[in-house]
């Protein structure tokens, strides 16, 4: 049988677990020296008053065994709050006891109580074991929509570019 997982809520003392989970994370996206923050960022963005992010700690048998961070957005659409998960991640040696599942479907029922009208996540297209878990669950590919994205240098330029 199974260990039974448990999730919480991460609180501040679980900083340094979740920038070790971020860099296991991008390890396996390809992207480990992409990885910028600090234990002070994870802390302001996090934990601090104001911070807009959240983080889920999962456990099996009092042992943490991944992750997620989500955030709140807003579909003018729908009007209507949306939940967007910004990284989602299980430790190799845990996968298949269904830590994953278990962190979705927690976000998924924090959604609906929340009264959101959509629960959205991305993906790396090469990512063929996440695709199909997601799609397992139910969950379809946004292919009309293309993400865009301003940082670094790109953003400060443009942010202080006079028009």
């Amino acid at each position: 049988m199974a260990s039974p997982l448990t999730i919480r809520n991460a609180e501040p003392r679980d900083v340094s677990l979740i920038l070790s989970f971020i860099k296991d994370l991008a390890i396996y996206e390809k992207a480990e020296e992409e990885v910028e923050a600090t234990p002070e960022d994870i802390q302001k963005t996090l934990f601090d008053v104001g911070a807009t992010a959240h983080a889920l700690i999962c456990e099996s048998e009092g042992k943490p065994v991944g992750f997620a961070v989500y955030f709140f957005n807003y579909s003018t659409w729908q009007g209507q709050n949306g939940l967007y998960l910004e990284d989602l991640f299980v430790s190799p040696e845990y996968r298949g006891i269904g830590a994953g599942k278990a962190l979705l479907q927690h976000l998924a029922r924090l959604a609906v109580e929340k009264g959101c009208g959509r629960f959205e996540w991305s993906v790396l297209d090469w990512n063929t074991p996440a695709i199909e878990f997601y799609e397992s669950l139910g969950a379809k590919a946004k292919r009309e929509w293309l993400g865009y994205r301003l940082d670094g240098n790109a953003l400060h330029d443009f942010a202080s570019a006079e028009l």
